[in-house]
């Protein structure tokens, strides 16, 4: 299962008022394992830069100038989420912000059923406590080190690993076999023979001693009206 665990940065609250995208990030999962693979990209918005938003992620209209506009890069952004499980966090607000664009490009918007809010899922887990991203990260040990203001990628990046926690963990399978074996036995090039279940010839000696046996004989011989008996293995007659 391909699933894509993204952030965005913007020009403040409203898309349906004007305000923009200015940053996207993207990290691919796959079977909810991080890949290496990516998508980022910084986004010239096409307007100025409002004080009370340039604070939260320091992308200024300087910066921005020279960064290509939304419907340049909205083809290869589409292509890279193709049609995989989208995961942000208060996921309305990105993805608002993302149909917004399409729209204005007359592209389909991404559908709700695609898409996993980690703010609800960490709410449903975690009712009463603070569950911001930063909340998060140090709730499960997630290093924020390297974060000193809002980042579409860093957030991304982060985000998958809370969002791993939120599910079950960082490893959610547990697979008893050597990665070799394991691959062989996913993509059906085990030969045969391996895969044939190996019967021991000889069954094992039983550890009951004959002492075990009588004593155990003489403790059903007490019992009574116990109806399991009747089920007890008969010996055979030779016919």
């Amino acid at each position: 299962m391909r699933e894509i665990v993204f952030d965005t940065e913007t020009t403040g609250l409203e898309p349906l008022k004007g305000d923009r995208l200015v940053e996207i990030g993207c990290v691919e999962l796959y079977n909810h394992l991080p890949t290496g693979r990516h998508f980022h990209v910084y986004i010239n918005p096409e307007r100025t830069m409002p004080v009370e938003a340039f604070r939260v992620h320091g992308l200024s209209d300087e910066f921005l100038a020279d960064k290509p506009v939304f419907a340049s890069v909205a083809g290869e952004f589409a292509e890279f989420i193709g049609d995989a499980k989208l995961i942000a966090h208060n996921a309305s607000f990105d993805i608002g912000f993302i149909n917004a664009e399409f729209a204005r490009l007359g592209m389909a918007p991404v559908g709700a059923e695609r898409v996993v809010d980690t703010l609800m899922l960490a709410r449903r887990k975690h009712p009463n406590a603070q569950n911001s991203l930063d909340a998060l990260c140090a709730r499960y040990g997630v290093d924020t080190s390297k974060r000193t203001l809002h980042g579409g990628l860093l957030d991304a990046q982060l985000l998958a690993e809370v969002y791993l926690e939120l599910i079950g963990g960082r490893q959610p399978d547990l697979i008893l076999v050597p990665d070799e074996t394991a691959a062989q036995l996913a993509d059906g090039t085990m030969p045969a023979a391996a895969r044939a279940i190996h019967v021991r010839p000889v069954p094992l000696p039983s550890r009951l001693t004959e002492d075990d046996r009588a004593a155990h004989a003489a403790l059903v011989g007490k019992l009574s009206g116990a109806i399991w008996l009747g089920y007890a293995e008969k010996p055979t007659e030779a016919g």
